[in-house]
């Protein structure tokens, strides 16, 4: 169990630390923004499942009611194989540590999710405010698309149940169609990927733990790729200018798309829709796909190195 817990720790070490490093100071990540916020998930899978393994051996090791319930399917030569009775005293340390991290953790992730909810719900009072239900016997105007009469131009996506596209009649005066298409193309680009659970995790680790590199680089770049990913959605099908022209028409007022973006950000994005980066050669498109290949396999090192005494032992 000693050599489990230490090579557990070595991969969630060099997962947390040199690689988030490593990664942000890559060109490719912008260039393919799906493929970068896949590789970002995968890293925080595997440090995540590095912690939570080694919290199940570290307590069974510690906890005989623990142990009972962990190998009780389990025959007594895998018991034996990961021998928990010889386990060190700063194995119980880690153990302690690594509970406390686990409930932070939790706590962190019900009040981001909790914090979310209240937000969308104040938001949804003020849209009920700005544009009330119709009176009984008129047809309702609920539906995945909400016009706003304010001359300030704006346009979101309001996740939840039901989700709702919001635009303001100052967007719709101010952009053109082919414009106005492109910013809803880019809002339904986040909402079918999902954008909002993956900015609500990464929020939550980052204010969990803001000295951990890779929970901090997480964070930053997930609201920067999630940004880039919808742009290419938009992009691809109204093309790179139109697209570029709607987000200055859209925030030449106030420098920002929403309230995740930053004005640098927007500066990067319109720059890079302007000139967007040349297409990988082909040697360079086959490394990428054989990293994105590889790296869904990355969270299956913690568990290959949790099971791998059990699995000689039954061999």
């Amino acid at each position: 169990m000693t050599l489990c817990l230490l090579l557990l720790s070595v991969v969630a070490l060099t997962a947390a630390v040199p690689v988030p490093r490593a990664l942000t100071r890559s060109a490719w990540p912008e260039r393919e923004p799906v493929v970068g916020l896949w590789v970002w998930q995968c890293l925080v899978a595997t440090v995540l499942l590095c912690c939570l393994t080694a919290l199940v051996l570290g307590a069974a090791a510690v906890f005989h009611t623990v142990r009972a319930r962990v190998f009780a399917p389990a025959p007594p030569s895998v018991t034996e194989a990961y021998d928990l009775s010889a386990a060190p005293l700063w194995s119980a340390v880690l153990t302690l540590l690594l509970a406390c991290g686990a409930a932070w953790t939790t706590a962190m992730l019900g009040r981001e999710l909790f914090e979310a909810r209240r937000r969308r719900s104040r938001a949804r009072a003020l849209l009920r405010e700005r544009a009330p239900d119709l009176p009984a016997g008129l047809p309702s105007a609920r539906g995945p698309l909400l016009v706003l009469e304010d001359e300030y131009p704006d346009a979101w996506w309001m996740p939840g149940s039901p989700a709702q596209l919001i635009v303001t009649t100052g967007a719709l005066h101010r952009l053109t169609s082919h414009q106005l298409d492109a910013v809803l193309t880019h809002e339904r680009g986040h909402a079918r990927a999902h954008h909002d659970w993956l900015l609500h995790l990464s929020t939550a680790l980052a204010t969990g733990f803001p000295r951990v590199p890779l929970f901090a680089h997480f964070c930053d770049q997930t609201h920067r790729l999630v940004e880039l990913a919808a742009d290419d959605t938009a992009s691809r099908r109204c093309g790179h200018l139109t697209t570029a022209l709607a987000l200055i028409e859209l925030n030449q007022h106030r420098g920002v798309l929403s309230c995740a973006s930053s004005r640098r950000l927007l500066g990067e994005r319109v720059d890079r829709l302007l000139q967007p980066p040349p297409r990988l050669l082909r040697r360079q498109r086959a490394l990428t796909t054989t990293v994105a290949a590889l790296v869904p396999l990355l969270p299956l090192l913690p568990l290959l190195i949790t099971f791998v005494p059990g699995l000689a032992a039954l061999s």
